[in-house]
């Protein structure tokens, strides 16, 4: 089961990027961040809106150290045709992770069996291969890229920062706090 600071599991899936197809693995993750941006399906309406908020920050994730996976239950082959035709998922330079299966879906516990798609779900991996952020949406809901941005600043921070969190609506810049007995009661 997917939890805050569990690691990730072993997987390997075919993947979709730049014209290319790969394969990708749990190790392509370590050793840097990574956001696994799991939707339901290609050729479809809130999804689109989404990676593509995606591919206009992706230069924002990158300058943080962080790759993106866009993960859903098609297969590779299905997001080369979109990518090809979709003036918003052409903009898409990260990886687009190929789930047919629902193995890697179900792997994070977001497979919608009787659909046989994946939940609005996003996971923010550390480069240790922890999940350090996790978010799931109602299908209706899209998310932005930004507010992930904010939550991946925080979290980089509070990992730069041992004894340190990070409040609600904070920003890079803004002042954290140091959890002690003195702070009880006074926030």
């Amino acid at each position: 089961m997917a939890r805050i600071d569990s690691t990730i599991r072993p997987f390997s899936t075919d993947a979709y990027r730049n014209g290319e197809f790969l394969t990708v693995t749990d190790q392509d993750l370590k050793g840097q961040w990574s956001v696994l941006f799991f939707y339901p399906a290609d050729f479809t309406f809130v999804c689109p809106t989404e990676l593509e908020d995606l591919a206009e920050s992706y230069a924002a994730f990158r300058a943080l150290g962080v790759e993106i996976y866009s993960v859903s239950t098609d297969k590779h082959f299905t997001h080369k045709a979109w990518h090809d035709t979709s003036p918003a998922i052409g903009k898409i330079e990260y990886v687009m992770l190929a789930d047919p299966a629902g193995a890697l879906s179900r792997q994070f516990d977001v497979m919608i069996d009787e659909a046989g798609v994946a939940d609005r779900a996003t996971f923010l991996i550390d480069p240790e291969g922890r999940i350090q952020y996790m978010e799931i949406t109602s299908g209706g809901v899209g998310r932005s890229a930004s507010a992930l941005l904010d939550k991946i600043r925080a979290a980089q921070y509070v990992a730069r920062h041992p004894g340190e969190v990070c409040p609600a609506k904070w920003k890079e810049g803004s002042e954290s706090l140091a959890p002690s007995l003195d702070l009880i009661g006074k926030i």
